[in-house]
């Protein structure tokens, strides 16, 4: 159980006041008092820091691959190569682009199909206009910091869950072993799992005429025949430089039958992916003893975040704990649920339950981490929440929220969908399965089982709140020159003339 400090706000107050009235009584002035508010402040957060035991590298115990090796710079190749994709017009970075939060700033993506390939973010669209990926992009950044599971649902999931292994010391269960089931080809840790399933994906990468009605094994062969240039795969490039990246990268000379295959395609981007690692924020300077770090706001809002509802705080801890700011575990949480939907029909999602088949996961999400939050927009499974202050308002009443959601139309509010005819009857059981959702938060709290505390935030406490969530951002991520390590180049990285050079829908370079 979290060791919350219970901090209530008039106590900090009156400790701040405290402060004031005697620096007042030796004449030190206004600007004093403000030092002396803050350093209240200061004092209430380090409290919080110690008890919590946060300040810890979040990479401590952990083996970080260097984008600069071989292995990652092979990831990246194929990374942004649309050779991955079956009919050749999408590639990884599509939807987890390095400038776009490792996402891609939509509510939900546009996977193949898109009009214009190249294009990313707000203007990427299908011949319908419509995303047909039902979930929203999560961040690849810090990926290799997850120790429990990945994607929404967590259908790659580490059995045993060990601290700092990334999922490598115990078996991975994935959707081709089946939920608490070791998949012997899931790989070296969770990431190289991940990698192997969007491939897979009609809606992602695979479209429906490539391997139509074939087995993921079988795509996946096929994919590796084509990088390798041969059996299947063989001349579907026009260009293929492949076999020498791969010889360099595994430092090996076996030929392509042998050293391509989709275990060694999967390690690589695992490995670019890995490499990911923004965690340098303020937030971290602070931890790591920079007391300037964070403004005054953000340690307002830190205190805040790390305090009970019960005590007037936000909360947040209950879920968002650790250096990663996630407990890697799933929750009912009651955001709007728009979008295509996850198979069960009327446009519904039911999360969690759509892997371990238990009705009590219905609706229940991974929660995300906050690591680098400010730019990894729109938020929640659906992408329904365009700001950070959209999902405060959310944790103060759910219900009303969703409820101004579709009375105020929101989602046509929406990048995605501003400009699609009829916006407002696309998914005429969103508003109906929302509230399904928010009924099962309902229940989860009033048996106890829930730790969604509804709180009281006021206007001025959402800014330092987000001031703080923002302190949780790595500058890196939004310097075009910090994150070109990462970027694929349109001729160093491109060995077979398929690599994505993402634009915006303006033309301009990502």
């Amino acid at each position: 159980m979290l060791n919350i400090i219970p901090i209530k706000k008039s106590t900090l107050w009156l400790s701040a006041f405290t402060f004031i009235g005697l620096q007042g009584c030796g004449g030190g002035g206004e600007g004093n008092d403000e030092v002396m508010t803050q350093t209240v402040a200061q004092t209430q957060l380090d409290g919080i820091i110690s008890s919590l035991n946060l300040a810890v590298d979040p990479t401590a115990g952990r083996t970080i691959p260097n984008i600069n090796d071989p292995l990652p710079q092979l990831g990246k190749k194929l990374f942004f190569s649309k050779s991955l994709s079956g009919d050749l017009d999408v590639a990884c970075a599509s939807c987890h682009h390095p400038m776009l939060g490792g996402a891609d700033a939509l509510s939900m993506p546009i996977g193949v199909n898109a009009v214009q390939p190249q294009v990313m973010g707000a203007g990427r669209v299908d011949g319908d206009d419509l995303p047909d990926v039902p979930r929203n992009s999560p961040t690849i950044f810090n990926v290799a910091l997850w120790d429990t599971s990945l994607f929404w649902d967590s259908r790659v999931e580490s059995l045993g869950k060990e601290s700092a292994q990334n999922g490598a010391a115990s078996g991975i269960s994935t959707p081709d072993s089946g939920f608490g089931v070791a998949d012997a080809n899931a790989g070296s840790n969770l990431v190289t799992a991940q990698a192997r399933f969007p491939v897979t994906s009609v809606e992602e990468m695979k479209d429906s005429t490539f391997e139509s009605g074939e087995t993921n094994a079988s795509i996946r062969d096929h994919l590796a025949a084509r990088i390798g240039d041969f059996g299947e795969g063989a001349g579907e490039l026009a260009t293929n430089d492949w076999l020498s990246a791969f010889q360099t990268a595994f430092n090996s000379s076996a030929s392509a039958n042998t050293l391509i295959t989709f275990d060694n395609i999967a390690l690589a981007i695992a490995e670019y992916q890995r490499s990911m690692i923004f965690v340098n924020s303020p937030w971290q300077n602070y931890l790591d003893g920079d007391s300037a770090a964070l403004s005054d706001d953000a340690i307002d809002g830190a205190i805040l975040f790390f305090t009970s509802a019960a005590e007037n705080g936000g909360g947040c801890v209950n879920c968002h704990s650790g250096s990663l700011f996630s407990d890697g575990q799933q929750h009912t949480v009651g955001f709007p649920q728009i979008g295509p939907g996850k198979g069960v029909g009327d446009d519904d999602d039911f999360g969690r339950e759509l892997i371990t088949g238990d009705t009590d996961d219905r609706y229940r999400f991974r929660t995300p981490s906050l690591l680098n939050v400010a730019v990894t927009a729109p938020y929640g499974h659906s992408g329904a929440y365009a700001s950070l202050n959209d999902v405060m308002r959310h944790y103060n009443n759910p219900r009303n929220t969703v409820d101004d959601f579709f009375d105020d139309d929101e989602m046509c509010d929406l990048d995605q969908f501003e400009n699609v005819s009829g916006c407002t009857s696309l998914y005429p059981d969103a508003r109906q399965n929302s509230f399904r959702a928010l009924n099962k938060l309902d229940d989860e709290q009033d048996d106890g089982t829930s730790l969604f505390q509804n709180v009281g935030l006021n206007g001025n406490e959402r800014n330092r709140l987000e001031a703080f969530l923002n302190a949780l951002t790595d500058p890196c991520v939004t310097d075009r020159n910090c994150m070109l390590p990462w970027m694929a180049d349109e001729v160093a990285d491109n060995p077979d003339d398929q690599a994505l050079i993402a634009t915006d829908i303006n033309g301009v370079n990502l």
